[in-house]
């Protein structure tokens, strides 16, 4: 299960294929889209008699997850679910952000604002991973949350309401790096220099984000690390017999490129 809007996901998607055609599975892809709901590209891939299912960010409950489980093995990508009686695969997003945070403080930054993923586990660990971090620097007075979704638009809007308030921070962190872009493009068509005004970071390390024009410092989730852990749990499941749910937490790592520097 992909969302069809998602980068990140994308490229997963491009290593899951790698990772369970070298393990002789084929993949069956069944896609989120704007209306087209989870639950619906879940019982699609069930439907096509998919041995065991492969689930990319996920927002359904966990107790609904673990009754899936009990109908083909489900390995969850990229979310915490906690207590879950199903296989997860993930990075830990409170050690992602908080290398953002330090490294923005570490340039000197303290005016960091943050725009938020909207509803979901992800964003919500993610923004409590924000204040958390600010906090443990002393700079709780200066926690800012932006509302925002998942996509390149909220990061617009996001940016517009700051340069609307006229009181700009230092430094910009955002939910994932398409919010981020929307972010860059906003502060461009206003003429507010980046990283020269303000530093921009972004989460993900999509393939957008490194492309010249944007150039974004980012946290890198290790997409492929990520897809051969999934197949691997899957194979586990259907090959070895393993009963026994299994979490995988790999470390993210901070890709620093052109949109954060010390602020003016």
């Amino acid at each position: 299960m992909v969302d069809i809007h998602s980068p990140f996901h994308a490229e997963l998607v491009e290593h899951l294929h790698t990772a369970a055609e070298e393990v002789g599975y084929d993949l069956v892809l069944s896609t989120q889209t704007r209306t087209r709901e989870e639950h619906t590209a879940v019982e699609t891939l069930l439907a096509f008699r998919s041995e065991a299912l492969v689930l990319l960010g996920p927002t359904a409950p966990a107790d609904t997850l673990a009754a899936l489980d009990r109908k083909a093995p489900v390995i969850a990508v990229g979310r915490r679910i906690a207590d879950a009686d199903l296989d997860v695969v993930r990075t830990a997003d409170d050690d992602g952000v908080g290398q953002i945070i330090d490294h923005l403080v570490t340039l000197g930054h303290r005016a960091i604002a943050y725009v938020d993923g909207g509803k979901g586990v992800i964003a919500t660990d993610r923004r409590r991973s924000y204040r958390t971090a600010m906090r443990r620097h002393g700079l709780a007075a200066h926690i800012r949350i932006l509302r925002g979704d998942h996509t390149e638009a909220a990061g617009e809007r996001a940016a517009r309401h700051l340069l609307d308030a006229g009181d700009l921070p230092t430094a910009v962190v955002s939910f994932n790096d398409q919010r981020a872009i929307g972010v860059l493009a906003a502060l461009a068509r206003a003429g507010v220099a980046v990283p020269g005004e303000v530093s921009v970071a972004g989460y993900d390390d999509d393939t957008l984000s490194r492309l010249s024009c944007f150039n974004l410092t980012t946290v890198s989730q290790g997409a492929e690390e990520q897809a051969r852990h999934a197949v691997a749990a899957a194979v586990e499941r259907l090959d070895q017999g393993r009963t026994e749910p299994r979490e995988v937490v790999l470390t993210p790592r901070l890709i620093l490129r052109g949109t954060t520097a010390e602020p003016a």
